[in-house]
């Protein structure tokens, strides 16, 4: 098997972080390729390099594509080149249907006018081609994000890729949806097209990949061949952490104490459609000093159940009551649910959590300005010594409170969004997705972070997609399906085999 791309000495730098520092890459024809790190590590840079984001010039070292060396100047030279990257943040048109996504910037057209028989009718062979039954006239805001992906690869088969790059794929995936998208990797290899995919899901890279490159801090510290070598989850996690993880979650003995918060009989309705309840008489209780999950599959009802009790950021209709320490208290708005204790950390911190734009200290104090500000002006000095507090008790790897936080790792900007929440000084902090595409060294760290907080009294409430992390984390388990609660369960009796019993029965065992 010939090699098809190789990157070597490739150094990239950005304003006071070294991102890169001399790594070389090599990828066989045909091969799946996995790429893997703690957050962090340059694994996007390094393929935001090679696919013309960041042009020639821009960094040291060679790129050898097809045996020559290329100078991409964008992302229009690595395309017509067949190399298609698919970013983690999905860049389609909501509004705009599955086939003028597909052929957007590159349309199909006669006479100077765009083609519609052609471009539906084409558009129809992609989807055939990855296994997406929908209409290619449908509008993507009306399909579901396991859909949307391979709306994603379409729209690179369209482009004749002969090098796919896929970051984190199926990071907002549920289980089925990522088993058929690594399925449709395996066909592409069989049909001669090589991928690098990269992913902090180990299980996965262990089923697809043909090897494995390992970066950390910036560098290549080990390249294996998954037929040859001795591959496991250990060995890799050593590798992409400098340590054995021989405990992937911290040990916590429980000091649980009186009940903080409880909530009775909530009800919400869609905020589109008010005929539709999403969720439905919900009763629970958090209690000093527990950690408190929330199972369910994805459209379960688990998030419009956290953000409609956030000040009803979500829905319509909001019935129900909540109480703290056993008095009802109002939620009916985000300034008074957080007067009443109450924080929410939002499962997409890019576009909800973050501005992405403004600085690690400005973010860390943007829910409580009061606390630094007098006569309504702001106090610099009081700002940056609140953000640096944080910075050191959380651990944030930044070189200055003052860097942008779009410039840090996902694991680090969830710790800033953490930071700008336990400032506010809950007593319930609801978790939605905490560690939702961040690696397992970072993992490590949030969960430190949540059994100090527990360890201090305070209330978790734990939104998770991956069931051996609840596990690992959680004193109680309410498992959510379709909009209410159908089972509680203790940590001691927990498994995910009646996790998933009970949401496919209704809760009955």
């Amino acid at each position: 098997m010939d090699t098809i791309l190789e990157m070597r000495g490739i150094t990239k730098t950005f304003p006071g972080v070294k991102a890169l520092d001399s790594v070389s890459l090599q990828v066989k024809r045909g091969e799946i390729h996995a790429l893997v790190g703690e957050n962090g590590a340059g694994k996007s840079t390094l393929m935001k390099v090679l696919s013309g984001v960041y042009p020639h010039g821009s960094y040291d070292g060679d790129i050898l594509y097809d045996g020559e060396v290329q100078h991409f100047r964008g992302i229009s030279d690595s395309e017509g080149q067949g190399i298609i990257i698919i970013h983690q943040e999905l860049a389609l048109v909501p509004l705009l249907s599955i086939a003028e996504n597909i052929f957007l910037g590159n349309e199909i057209h006669r006479h100077g006018a765009i083609d519609w028989p052609a471009t539906f009718a084409r558009a129809d062979e992609l989807l055939d081609k990855v296994g997406l039954t929908d209409p290619s006239s449908t509008q993507v805001t009306n399909i579901g994000v396991g859909k949307q992906q391979l709306v994603e690869i379409a729209k690179a088969l369209s482009k004749r890729v002969k090098l796919l790059i896929l970051d984190e794929p199926t990071s907002s995936l549920q289980e089925n949806d990522s088993q058929a998208l690594l399925d449709l990797l395996l066909e592409f290899k069989a049909q001669g097209i090589t991928s690098i995919l990269i992913s902090h899901k180990l299980n996965e890279v262990s089923r697809v990949a043909d090897s494995i490159t390992v970066l950390r801090d910036g560098a290549a510290v080990s390249s294996l061949d998954c037929a040859s070598d001795s591959v496991d989850e250990a060995r890799i996690i050593k590798d992409m952490v400098g340590r054995d993880m021989a405990h992937r979650y911290p040990e916590r003995v429980p000091q649980i104490g009186e009940v903080l918060m409880e909530v009775s009989d909530w009800t919400a309705y869609h905020p589109q459609h008010p005929d539709r309840q999403i969720v439905k008489g919900v009763g629970m209780t958090v209690r000093r000093g527990e950690v408190v999950g929330i199972a369910g599959l994805m459209g379960s009802g688990r998030t419009e159940l956290a953000m409609s009790l956030f000040g009803q950021t979500y829905g319509q209709n909001i019935s129900g009551s909540v109480k703290m320490h056993g008095k009802p208290v109002d939620v009916s708005t985000v300034g008074r649910v957080i007067d009443a204790g109450i924080a929410y950390v939002t499962e997409d911190r890019k576009a909800l959590g973050l501005v992405l734009d403004e600085t690690v200290a400005k973010n860390i104090t943007l829910s409580n300005l009061e606390d630094i500000s007098s006569h309504g002006v702001i106090n610099d000095s009081a700002e940056r010594q609140v953000a640096t507090e944080f910075r050191d008790r959380l651990n944030i790897r930044t070189p200055s409170v003052f860097q942008k936080v779009a410039n840090l790792s996902g694991g680090n900007q969830q710790k800033v969004v953490l930071s700008k929440w336990l400032f506010v000084g809950p007593e319930v902090l609801i978790l939605d997705e905490p560690t939702r595409g961040i690696d397992v060294g970072a993992k490590f760290e949030i969960y430190t972070i949540i059994n100090q907080l527990a360890a201090e009294g305070k209330g978790v409430v734990m939104i998770s997609s991956e069931m051996p992390e609840l596990l690992g984390m959680c004193d109680r388990i309410y498992v959510m399906n379709e909009g209410e609660f159908v089972g509680e369960l203790n940590a001691a009796e927990a498994s995910q085999e009646k996790i998933m019993s009970m949401i496919v029965r209704g809760g009955r065992q």
